[in-house]
């Protein structure tokens, strides 16, 4: 089977349904391609700033989000050791002041969803095992788990989607990084019947590593954290037995009486995720054979923010922009580096400073040193808020005004959505 596009997007997360949204709703013709079926829970810690709610609106999902994440956002703790502080988090001005959370397996089956209701073709559960480039084309070989299913799929322009340790069809011609003790893994839990005030959002510091909690929805409460690779070691080392999941719950138990208070009596749902190492930082945003990459395959920064969401679904609107601005000249077949280094700026001028400041933050949660503020955070505990203001959570989105939005029906197609009226094996 053989199937043309304007562009092709590799990964259904947030990043890539996204970018498959707007620029189905603008008049592309988009192949969407999700290796897993949905719904499937992903290791994340599901918090959505305040200000990116105007872009779920914008994607015409506001709606449906808001019916379904957990309560407003409306304070922030901190828990290390025996301590527990709390402040007030920043009020967004408008009509929708606090952020919320949603768990994986909803936010992503919404967007995709939306992404096919607007005419994206959606090849799930699907993965692209090679990518041919030539002739201002990238021609991709598809695969799913189903016996002999295969399809050839040309589109003009590529983004990379896939997350930053899912594997890509790129990943063998990039750098290999050799493993330190300073690497970061990630874990990820939800419970039920925990004890934790709605609309609190405690971030959690501990020994060699850090995370957050949160009330989404349906009541569960979800524990994500990063743990240097040396800490792991040293849990494991001390429970022999257990999983790794395990030794972490019982990691951030010991650490955090908060946590020890908020898991007493609750009961976990599923088992414990994980993920890694994460490598926060810039990434390539485009090279000719990968295409544009975007979202966490664009970079990242330390989730002790919880900025990962609105990262890729900002950089997702920054990338659409310039794909839309260019889009004449990209689909006669010119070639794609001007508007790479347009993407580029708009990237780095958006989220490198994001960056720093979160890596600072982690570096401070990570070191037992960092306890030595702990009288200063209680004394004023507003530098809490003003952390959170520092890092991104009353930020306007930095991303253009788009010419159509998602959030209406979208205009018609190009003479190209003909070709892509059905296709077998895919889902619309």
């Amino acid at each position: 089977m053989n199937k043309d596009f304007d562009a092709l997007v590799i990964g259904g997360g947030v990043a890539g349904s996204t970018v498959a949204i707007l620029l189905a709703a603008a008049g592309w013709s988009v192949a969407l391609v999700e290796k897993r079926a949905f719904p499937r829970r992903k290791v994340c810690g599901e918090c959505i700033a305040a200000p990116n709610l105007a872009l779920l609106d914008a994607l015409g999902v506001g709606d449906e989000f808001r019916a379904l994440a957990g309560p407003p956002l409306e304070r922030v703790g901190l828990y290390a050791g025996d301590h527990e502080l709390h402040a007030d988090l920043p009020r967004l001005r408008g009509s929708a002041p606090w952020g919320r959370a949603l768990g994986r397996e909803r936010l992503d089956t919404l967007l995709v969803a939306r992404a096919a209701k607007l005419g994206a073709t959606v090849y799930q559960p699907w993965s692209v095992v090679d990518v041919e480039c030539g002739d201002g084309a990238h021609v991709c070989t598809l695969a799913t788990n189903r016996a002999g299913e295969s399809a050839r799929v040309a589109a003009t322009v590529l983004v990379d989607a896939h997350g930053s340790w899912e594997p890509s069809p790129f990943a063998g011609k990039r750098a290999r990084t050799e493993s330190v003790a300073a690497d970061l893994f990630a874990f990820k839990a939800n419970f039920v019947r925990a004890d934790i005030e709605p609309g609190l959002l405690p971030v959690l510091a501990f020994d060699g590593g850090y995370g957050g909690m949160v009330l989404g929805d349906g009541g569960q409460l979800t524990i994500a954290c990063c743990v240097r690779r040396d800490a792991l070691r040293d849990t494991r080392a001390g429970a022999p037995g257990d999983s790794a999941g395990t030794a972490v719950e019982a990691l951030l138990r010991r650490s955090c009486a908060g946590v020890r208070r908020t898991l007493d009596g609750a009961e976990r749902v599923g088992t414990w995720l994980s993920v890694g190492p994460i490598r926060p930082g810039r990434r390539a945003l485009w090279t000719e054979r990968g295409g544009f990459a975007v979202g966490n395959a664009a970079g990242e920064a330390h989730p002790i923010l919880g900025e990962g969401i609105s990262m890729a679904m900002q950089g997702a609107f920054l990338l659409c922009a310039r794909l839309e601005e260019q889009r004449d000249a990209l689909l006669s077949g010119e070639r794609q580096q001007r508007t790479a280094r347009l993407y580029e700026l708009d990237w780095r001028r958006a989220f490198s400073a994001r960056i720093r400041w979160a890596a600072l933050f982690a570096s401070l949660a990570m070191r037992p040193a960092a306890r030595a503020l702990l009288p200063v955070l209680k004394a004023w505990p507003a530098l809490l808020t003003a952390g959170a203001v520092v890092g991104g959570k009353v930020r306007a989105p930095p991303v253009p005004s788009l010419a159509t939005r998602a959030g209406s029906s979208g205009r018609s197609g190009r003479g190209s959505h003909a070709k892509v009226a059905s296709a077998p094996a895919a889902q619309r």
